[in-house]
């Protein structure tokens, strides 16, 4: 993994203060590990010039998008659109200025943003964010509005377990729209446990969200002593095949924790643990949702087939790329198993 990353480059202006001609013509198209804050005033606008550059010439991802969505967050905003014209032309102040280069300086180093600024928008919740726990990706907002559809047509009190809650965005943004729904949210690390517990509280959801530190591969009994009757099931899994991690960026190598990644050879560790276990943890007509790997929901039919009863593949959803992303499962002691692949 390391090989792969962006090898050491020779330090850019280190150490010493510079002028602002001196500082952006030795900064044009040189490959550079660091950078000195500049001794004149600069503008936002500037800044974003500056480091754009410095990420596009390091090989760092969205060189436009990491440096926009630092700079607004110093300037108390979102986006770089929620700021103001007039305050992107406007001189930095010093300590703005010290704040985005420190900033920037975790992202060139391959830090992904969402821990550099140590927080993310998942849909309608902004979750506290910090390494090594997973970072939720847009398709699992995709899996959330599919859960959140069945649930608002269940009657009553509807309860949820994730599996895999990192930093809690399944759980918590369920919970936000649904009322009356309660969770239980697991997870193998203990850190993630910690997070989800904080971004719980931050959002005053903690009363309708328990959170344990169990890991289902490893503590089958402990599962199903916390967990019965729930109405659905949902876990975006470690789904990577063992063999794609070496593919993937620096960012992700370097700070997220693998073992939210790897599924293991197949894929499939975790989810065969988590289908096994789901008969026995669902209510009647309760439904398992995954995120999956495109490659899982044929792998998936075929295991349970010859592994799990009162279990069936009711549905296979395709995320926004048109990709096989979304298992639906649903729990039926009946001998109707009617497959809707999609």
């Amino acid at each position: 993994m390391w090989r792969k990353s962006v090898s050491r480059r020779y330090i850019c202006l280190m150490g010493r203060s510079v002028g602002l001609e001196e500082f952006w013509g030795s900064c044009a198209g040189r490959p550079c590990s660091s950078q000195a804050s500049p001794s004149g005033r600069i503008n936002a606008r500037q800044a974003a010039d500056i480091w754009r550059k410095c990420f596009e010439a390091n090989g760092v991802t969205e060189p436009d998008l990491s440096c926009q969505y630092i700079i607004a967050h110093v300037l108390g905003a979102k986006t770089i659109e929620g700021v103001k014209r007039e305050r992107l032309s406007a001189f930095l102040t010093e300590e703005e200025t010290q704040r985005i280069w420190k900033l920037c300086e975790k992202r060139l180093s391959r830090m992904p943003v969402q821990y550099v600024i140590e927080e993310w928008d998942f849909r309608d919740v902004t979750l506290k964010m910090r390494p090594p726990v997973f970072i939720p990706r847009p398709e699992t907002e995709e899996l959330v509005e599919l859960v959140l559809t069945d649930l608002q047509r269940k009657p009553g009190s509807p309860t949820c377990l994730e599996v895999g809650c990192g930093s809690g965005a399944i759980s918590l943004s369920l919970l936000k729209n649904l009322p009356q729904l309660r969770a239980i949210a697991l997870d193998q690390s203990g850190q993630a446990v910690e997070l989800t517990r904080e971004n719980a509280l931050r959002l005053g959801l903690q009363d309708r969200l328990k959170v344990f530190h169990v890991d289902v591969t490893k503590d089958a009994e402990t599962v199903l002593k916390l967990c019965s009757n729930v109405s659905a099931l949902v876990s975006n899994p470690p789904y990577l095949f063992s063999e794609d991690l070496s593919s993937l960026e620096p960012e992700i190598l370097r700070f997220e924790d693998h073992a939210a990644l790897d599924g293991g050879n197949d894929g499939m560790k975790v989810i065969h643990k988590i289908l096994t276990l789901a008969p026995q943890i669902l209510s009647d007509d309760g439904c398992v949702y995954l995120e999956v790997d495109p490659r899982h929901p044929q792998l998936i039919l075929q295991w349970m087939e010859a592994n799990v009863e009162w279990l069936r593949l009711a549905e296979t959803r395709h995320d926004i790329s048109s990709r096989p992303r979304f298992c639906i499962l649903r729990k039926d002691k009946s001998n109707d198993h009617k497959l809707h692949l999609g």
